[in-house]
């Protein structure tokens, strides 16, 4: 057998390939998914929604329904609800949901990113951000789906995988791709 071939056999090796792979997915993924520019968010925060529910003061909790359109500088957020849960007059957490919730960002080196999942879960306090069903991030770079997807924003760290039995799928483009693959 050529040693091309043995060394697609050794088992070692392609779990070393496979760690390779995800460390590459992880490195690139806090870049897809910290929800972009900084500077977005000393900009103001516009919503629009058919209807809102709740008092946006010290502790209290939002209800927007009706289609709900969220922009602060580059950010953009489309869903069906929102709930905005306040503490000391500020937004703590974020939950959208009714999906698709579909959310753009322009990211901190300017490049483009585009999340999609049938809810959002963003903790201002923790900053985390869990993204669940039917998810698919992609930017330029790469993409990333599955069932859900967890953010750290703080640490970077990342966790994904599929919903039941299903599997996470990634797809990382070379440095200097047209976007094909090839």
């Amino acid at each position: 057998m050529p040693p091309d071939h043995a060394r697609h056999r050794n088992p070692a090796r392609r779990r070393h390939a496979l760690l390779r792979a995800v460390a590459l997915a992880c490195a690139l993924l806090p870049m897809a998914m910290a929800l972009g520019r900084s500077s977005d968010r000393n900009k103001p925060l516009d919503i629009e929604a058919g209807s809102q529910s709740g008092v946006f003061s010290s502790d209290s909790v939002n209800i927007l329904s009706g289609g709900v359109h969220i922009t602060q500088g580059t950010l953009d957020i489309n869903s069906r609800t929102a709930r905005l849960t306040m503490s000391g007059g500020e937004v703590v957490r974020a939950v959208f949901s009714g999906g698709p919730v579909v959310m753009s960002q322009e990211m901190d080196d300017g490049t483009p990113m585009k999340a999609r999942a049938d809810n959002i879960d963003y903790n201002l306090k923790t900053e985390i951000v869990v993204f669940t069903g039917n998810v698919s991030i992609e930017q330029p770079r790469g993409s990333m789906s599955g069932g859900r997807v967890v953010y750290n924003l703080q640490t970077g760290s990342v966790e994904s995988g599929g919903e039941g039995s299903g599997r996470v799928k990634m797809r990382i483009l070379p440095r200097n791709s047209d976007g094909d693959g090839t």
